[in-house]
């Protein structure tokens, strides 16, 4: 694993769309050369995966959300457990 790859796999979702929101912002402008901009892109793929990542393991985790008597949250389901 690269130290960039590293990074980004310790990285919080808000940090991870923050540096993908930048990359794409550098790419629009256009202003990087191509090697740049290639390695941009591939820093950028790896960042959407981060996001990916994290979403899905929120969306997770919300749908093990067990309900009670009204529809009040009861208490949650370990995902792990499942």
């Amino acid at each position: 694993m690269t130290d960039t790859q590293t990074e980004i796999a310790a990285m919080s979702f808000e940090e991870a769309m923050k540096a993908l929101e930048q990359v794409v912002n550098q790419l629009e402008r256009g202003e990087v050369p191509l090697d740049q901009s290639i390695a941009l892109y591939e820093c950028g793929a790896a960042l959407k995966a981060r996001c990916a990542e994290l979403l899905k393991a929120a969306e997770e985790r919300v749908e093990k959300i067990t309900l009670g008597e009204g529809g009040k949250p009861a208490g949650t389901v370990p995902v792990e457990g499942l």
